[in-house]
C-alpha cells in the first residue's frame, strides 16, 4: 500500500517539477521579449530624437551659414567663414544619426568589441554576487540603525 502511494506520489512530483520548469521558461521568454521590447522602443525615441534636434539644428546651420557668408562677402573678409566648417562636421553626424548608416556602423563595432575585445566590458571588482549585495545591504542597514540611535 505505502509502495503505491509513494509511487503515485513520486509521479505527481514529477509532474509538478516539470509544470514549474514550463512555467519559469515560459516567464523568462516573456521576460526577455518584454526587455527587448523596451529596448526597441528606447532606441527608437533615440532616433526620433535625433530627427528632431537635425530639424532645429538644420535651421541654424542654414541661418549661420547664409549670415556668415553674406558677412564675409560684405566685409571681405573670408575668416568669418570659418565657423562653418565645425558647424558643418556637427550637421553631418547629426545627419547621419537620424538617417544614416550610423547605427549600423555602431552596432557592428559594438559586435567586434564584444568579439575580440570582451575584457574591456568586465565590471570593476567583477561581476555582482550574492554575497557583495547582501554585504552591501547589511553595511547600509548596520549604518541606518546605527544613525537611529
Amino acid at each position: 500500500m505505502g509502495f503505491l502511494m509513494s509511487k503515485s506520489m513520486d509521479a505527481n512530483l514529477q509532474k509538478q517539477q516539470e509544470f514549474m520548469l514550463h512555467n519559469s521558461r515560459l516567464q523568462m521568454e516573456r521576460q526577455i521579449l518584454m526587455q527587448n521590447q523596451m529596448r526597441e522602443r528606447q532606441m527608437a525615441m533615440q532616433i526620433a530624437w535625433s530627427r528632431e534636434f537635425l530639424k532645429y539644428f538644420g535651421s541654424f546651420f542654414a541661418v549661420a551659414t547664409l549670415g556668415l557668408t553674406a558677412g564675409a562677402i560684405k566685409r571681405k573678409k573670408p575668416g568669418m567663414l570659418a565657423p562653418i566648417v565645425p558647424l558643418g562636421f556637427v550637421f553631418a553626424y547629426q545627419m547621419d544619426s537620424a538617417y544614416g548608416t550610423l547605427i549600423y556602423r555602431m552596432r557592428g563595432e559594438a559586435e567586434n568589441i564584444m568579439a575580440s575585445e570582451h575584457d574591456r566590458l568586465d565590471l570593476p571588482l567583477g561581476t555582482p554576487t550574492y554575497e557583495s549585495i547582501e554585504k552591501a545591504r547589511r553595511a547600509k542597514t548596520g549604518l541606518i540603525s546605527f544613525l537611529e540611535k
